[in-house]
């Protein structure tokens, strides 16, 4: 697939209704670099620019890729699928968005050449998994634990005090204190 464009004008793209489809080394992505256990991969991207309902210029699109994240139980690297649909309302400033149809998600563009990377990294950031792991054991059950069995043995091991325990002292010498007063 070919290399996509880094630098576009939405809105002309829009106006002209342009569709562009290529590829983004995942390198070139910083934020989603940083979370991931390799940079190596490719993003497909589909974009297709165009005027819609009420003359909203818009964008709609697939954004796809495997990616190597951190397994948070080996520590070592799991292959996730990302794969996501956008479908994005160009604009210009906040102030219009109380306008949007629901089904659109704002992007607000600045005059002129825009980066597309950017856009492709915040849906890429949005549907990575929070927490990734192998789906088979990776780890043998015997070497991790949730810390429950550490959390029972010093429940087992603190020595068993009856709160009331002190009170029914205290409930004793004041009786005897009575009896004493009494007699």
């Amino acid at each position: 697939m070919n290399p996509l464009p880094r630098q576009i004008d939405p809105r002309k793209f829009a106006q002209q209704g342009i569709e562009i489809a290529g590829s983004v080394p995942l390198s070139e992505l910083t934020r989603v670099r940083e979370l991931l256990f390799s940079d190596k991969g490719q993003v497909e991207a589909e974009l297709a620019f165009d005027i819609g309902e009420q003359r909203i210029l818009h964008v709609a699109g697939k954004i796809k890729a495997t990616v190597e994240n951190v397994c948070q139980r080996c520590l070592d690297a799991v292959s996730v699928d990302v794969n996501c649909e956008l479908n994005l309302a160009i604009q210009w400033e906040d102030s219009d968005l109380d306008r949007l149809p629901s089904h659109f998600e704002p992007w607000i563009v600045a005059e002129g050449q825009t980066d597309i990377y950017q856009i492709i990294e915040d849906e890429i950031l949005l549907s990575l998994p929070i927490v990734s792991y192998h789906e088979e054991e990776c780890v043998p059950h015997n070497l991790f634990s949730s810390g429950e069995t550490e959390a029972q043995k010093l429940i087992d091991a603190a020595p068993s005090t009856n709160p009331f325990t002190a009170l029914q002292g205290l409930k004793e010498s004041l009786q005897s204190v009575e009896k004493l007063d009494k007699s």
